[in-house]
Parts: C-alpha cells; sequence; structure tokens
C-alpha cells in the first residue's frame, strides 16, 4: 500500500474536523445537522468530525432550548466550560494574562497583571507562575497560549528580535521558553498583528479582507491585512512605520536613530512632550487624567502630535490602498473632536483617490483579544498541514469569534 492511500483519508479527517470548526466559529452553537448543512459536507462525515472533536475537547455538547414542537435537541458548541486558551500581553509598564474558551469569550473574572519586569528571567518566572494559577482551575484543560509583543518578531526563527520600548526581550523567544515551562504549545504574534485579529474578529472588521491596523501607544505599529492574509514580509519584521524619520535632527528614538514618527506622533510622545513642558514625568494615562480634570492644558501639545499623526495615517493610505484604516490610541479618549481633526489633516497630505478609497476609523479590539483570536486561530489551523508553518502568514477564516470586551 503506497503512503498516500494511508495519508490521504486522515488528511481529508482532519480537515473536515476544521471545517466543522469553522462553521461553530461563524455561527455558534449549532445542532448536528446544521453543522453538516452550514459545513457542505455529508452527515455521517461531518458527525465522524464531531465526534472527533468532542473526543479531543475541542466540543462541548448540551441542550438546545426547548422548542415550539418535540423535545429539546443536543446543540454543539465550541469548548467553553472544560478548555480554555490563554493570552499574556506584554507591554511598556503593565503585563497582562487572560484566559478564554475556545469559543473565544474572555473570562474577565480572571485576569491577571503585574507590573512589566526589569529582566527577561523575571518576565518569563512571573508570567510562568501566574500562568500556572489560571491552569490550575480545576476541570478545564489548557490548549495554547499565544504571546502579544511589541518590536520586531521573525516569525521564521520563532525569536524577537528587537523591541525598542521593551529590551529585556531582545534576541529571546518567550514562546519557546513558556512553552517548556507550561507543557503547552506557546506562539508569539506582533501586537499591531493581535489588534489585526482583535479587530477581524471582535471589531468592525469582521466582514473586511483588505484593511490596515495603525497601532499608536509606546510606539507606532502598522499591521495590514490584505486577502485575508496578514503581510509580515519576509521574515515577519513588516510595518515598524513608527521608525521612519520624519524629523531630520529629532529626538533620540529608542531604536538609536533620532526624529523617528513614533518620538512625535504616538501616545508615549505625547506623553513626553506634556512632561517637558511642565517640569515633571508623567504617562499617557496620567495625561488623559490630568487633562480631562482640568489640571492641565494640553491643546497646542495635542495638536502638534495630530498633525505628525496624519503623516503616518496618509503614507499608509498612499502605499498600501487599504478599504478601512483602523487607529488604536489612548490620546483619542483625551478630546472627542481629536478623531475629526486627525481625519481632516490626513486628507491633507494623501493623494486624493487614495484618501477617497479608504475609510478612517477608530478601532475597538484589544491586544488581549488578538492573542486570544491568534492562538485560537492557530490551533485550528493547525489541524492541517500547511506549506507555512507560523500563524500569522496562514490564511485568515471570515468567520468571528465571539468575545466579551
Amino acid at each position: 500500500m503506497s503512503n498516500s492511500s494511508v495519508i490521504q483519508p486522515a488528511l481529508l479527517s482532519r480537515i473536515n474536523e476544521r471545517q466543522v470548526l469553522r462553521v461553530l466559529q461563524s455561527y455558534g452553537p449549532l445542532s448536528r445537522a446544521e453543522v453538516a448543512r452550514h459545513s457542505g459536507i455529508s452527515a455521517p462525515t461531518a458527525s465522524k468530525a464531531v465526534e472527533s472533536l468532542l473526543r479531543s475537547g475541542f466540543l462541548e455538547e448540551g441542550d438546545a432550548p426547548e422548542l415550539l414542537r418535540g423535545r429539546p435537541g443536543k446543540r454543539l458548541r465550541l469548548a467553553s466550560q472544560t478548555a480554555q486558551v490563554l493570552g499574556f500581553v506584554i507591554d511598556v509598564d503593565v503585563c497582562r494574562l487572560v484566559c478564554a474558551g475556545l469559543d473565544g469569550k474572555l473570562h474577565t473574572d480572571h485576569t491577571v497583571e503585574f507590573p512589566t519586569p526589569v529582566t527577561y528571567t523575571e518576565l518569563i518566572q512571573t508570567a510562568s507562575e501566574r500562568a500556572r494559577d489560571l491552569m490550575n482551575r480545576s476541570g478545564i484543560s489548557t490548549c495554547g497560549m499565544a504571546i502579544s509583543m511589541p518590536g520586531q518578531i521573525d516569525y521564521r526563527q520563532n525569536r524577537a528580535i528587537f523591541s525598542p520600548n521593551v529590551p529585556i526581550t531582545n534576541n529571546q523567544s518567550p514562546s519557546f521558553d513558556l512553552s517548556e515551562r507550561l507543557g503547552i504549545e506557546c506562539i508569539m504574534v506582533q501586537e499591531s498583528h493581535a489588534l489585526c485579529l482583535a479587530e477581524r474578529h471582535y471589531g468592525l472588521a469582521r466582514k473586511l479582507d483588505d484593511f490596515a491596523m495603525l497601532d499608536v501607544g509606546a510606539g507606532i505599529g502598522l499591521g495590514v491585512m490584505s486577502g485575508s492574509r496578514l503581510l509580515t514580509g519576509h521574515s515577519g519584521l513588516a510595518g515598524e512605520i513608527g521608525h521612519t524619520t520624519v524629523e531630520l535632527n529629532g529626538r533620540l528614538c529608542g531604536c538609536g536613530n533620532r526624529g523617528c514618527l513614533e518620538t512625535v506622533a504616538s501616545d508615549a510622545a505625547l506623553a513626553w512632550r506634556v512632561s517637558e513642558r511642565i517640569g515633571r514625568k508623567l504617562t499617557i494615562a496620567e495625561v488623559v487624567s490630568s487633562v480631562q480634570s482640568g489640571e492641565i492644558e494640553a491643546q497646542q501639545d495635542l495638536e502638534l502630535t495630530i498633525s505628525y499623526l496624519a503623516i503616518g495615517l496618509a503614507a499608509v493610505i498612499n502605499m498600501f490602498n487599504p478599504a478601512t484604516l483602523f487607529v488604536h490610541g489612548a490620546l483619542f479618549s483625551l478630546d472627542s473632536t481629536l478623531f475629526t481633526q486627525l481625519i481632516m489633516e490626513t486628507q491633507r497630505r494623501t493623494l486624493p483617490p487614495s484618501y477617497a478609497d479608504c475609510q478612517i476609523v477608530q478601532a475597538r479590539g484589544s491586544k488581549r483579544q488578538g492573542a486570544i483570536a491568534a492562538i485560537i486561530e492557530h490551533l485550528t489551523n493547525s489541524m492541517v498541514p500547511t506549506s507555512a508553518s507560523d500563524y500569522p502568514i496562514h490564511r485568515l477564516s471570515s468567520g468571528a469569534l465571539s468575545a466579551s470586551y
């Protein structure tokens, strides 16, 4: 018997199982008959795939609401009572660990935060201890973890390469180190890509195959979705628009260059500008609170930040021609008119046909949602071998996971 005749039935079974998961991710709980109908596979084949997924713990079965006639039937759902996934968000000041069912719904009562450690060893030690606490919940198995990280990630080598804002992760592999400690599969996803996934599954991009995400935080990162694929470049390093020089002799950036876009147009840039003017250091959260309370005035600082940020938006629109450009940042909570000002300023700096072809929208998703979406997508895609071994360059499902914000 040839190898192909042995492998092919197993591969077809895995394809059918993945299709069943995709249907439940898109439609929510369904009966077996509905799963077969939506998946386009025969009832016996769908039933076989369902039984395999029930045995593996990916699905659960429960009673449906009583119908007008007849007894209630069983409905299949993505496991949420007996299985979970973890999301780990590494950020400049604070790290967060969250968990969710395989349906993507965040368990908000099981969220852990801790200050970002000053050493990589402490980061891994603290994260593994807190993750174990979440994994030790009675009766729940943990299927995997995704780690949202700032900076450049080489997806081919599964390693963080360079992070100007969280340098303790440089040349490290948190996914490998945490997987080794926790005994579960862990993957890494660049934080701008995580925001793309969050918007794709939980926000306003559920039906969009082509969009861009500009993350305006400690730095400025870019994620681009084209034809349902994240554009990651040769090694996964694409999207570092924040390190485009916009001031030849500007402020020193964490990357070692001067005058980078993120030194003048990010949340952190606004916080620095306000801090320099008033003579004491403030975080962006403190700036937002102080401005809203009337303690300080920052109108000129905001206008300058918005002017530089519009340059970044115009560059994204001119280069990538996205149908929608999402913008994620804390500074917009300062003033309800800021986003409108940003759109008007961007229009002035963008080629008219490109601007007319793009909608600019505030993002709704979060990095923690993106980490959860990343591990669920990875587990789903891993059922079928592909030529690309890493999640971010797999084609994404057009369905959406459900989640609480």
